[in-house]
């Protein structure tokens, strides 16, 4: 039996706790950092970390209102900076929902059903996910524009062009859950067939609500990579109106002027939807990073 001394015990949790909040100042300071950035007067990067005059200016402009500073002067919004928000929250959710189906409906069938083919199949899903998306910028570029000539709606300046090309990232997220359905047993699949039921049903009301929490994981994760998307979106969008909110705050940093203040408070702003659908599907994430589908 290891018996360790109270002193040594007290020293441990010290250093352990200690560790712990160096290590959140360290992931914590950057953000306090841009934060500071936001309430500061003026548009300057440099500066104390605690703002002398600190002043909400950044952020009445972010939430599109007009700021009255103390000499009377009226700022107007200089970019539509909720608009952005409204866009990237739309195109993340329908993409996300998007490749959550494709992908959980593909995995089930490569788990379950027999298809000729299938391991040579996924072998090409997964070499085709090691090459990243920028390398066919130039591609997706001509394609679009060249089905925007058949139909504006599929071309370039276009939300469902957007969403289209974000679908086609479904692959990577094709193994994942289908490495959940692979640790299901098997015999619930002979249950359910024993019973009468189809493969749809067996999927609809076995599968899915064993899935829940790798679904979540999945959701989350196409979300944010989506929302937080530039170099795809940046190519396709043209107009202000369409813009994402990754794509829109670079406008703030443009060859005459950096806005570092209102670009400081747009950053932060771009974080709370993913904030908040983290926080909606947290119960279900630990679980389905860390457990299989069939517990017990």
């Amino acid at each position: 039996m290891i018996v360790e001394r109270p002193r040594d015990l007290l020293i441990k949790k010290i250093l352990a706790h200690g560790f712990m909040i160096l290590f959140l100042i360290l992931i914590l300071f950057p953000f306090l950092m841009v934060f500071s950035i936001s309430i500061r007067e003026g548009n300057f990067s440099v500066g104390s970390i605690i703002p002398k005059n600190p002043t909400l200016e950044h952020w009445w402009l972010a939430f599109g209102l007009d700021y009255v500073r103390a000499d009377g002067t009226i700022v107007e919004p200089p970019y539509p900076v909720l608009l952005w928000m409204w866009n990237s929250i739309k195109i993340g959710l329908i993409s996300g929902f998007g490749v959550l189906a494709i992908a959980t409906i593909s995995a089930y069938a490569f788990s379950r059903i027999r298809i000729k083919g299938k391991s040579a199949m996924l072998d090409g899903l997964f070499l085709i996910q090691m090459f990243p998306t920028t390398l066919a910028l130039v591609a997706i570029y001509a394609i679009f524009d060249a089905l925007g000539e058949v139909t504006p709606i599929m071309g370039l300046n276009s939300h469902v062009s957007l969403v289209v090309i974000y679908l086609a990232g479904v692959t990577l997220h094709i193994w994942t859950i289908k490495g959940y359905f692979d640790s299901i047993d098997t015999a619930l699949d002979k249950a359910a067939a024993i019973d009468g039921a189809t493969p749809w049903q067996t999927f609809r009301h076995i599968f899915l609500p064993l899935a829940v929490p790798i679904m979540s994981v999945v959701f989350v994760l196409a979300f944010i990579g989506f929302i937080n998307d530039y170099p795809i979106a940046s190519v396709l969008i043209r107009s202000e109106d369409k813009m994402t909110l990754a794509v829109g705050s670079r406008l703030y940093l443009n060859e005459f002027k950096y806005l570092w203040g209102d670009f400081a408070a747009a950053a932060i702003l771009s974080g709370l939807p993913i904030t908040v659908v983290f926080l909606i599907a947290q119960k279900y994430l630990v679980s389905g990073l860390s457990d299989g589908a069939v517990k017990g």
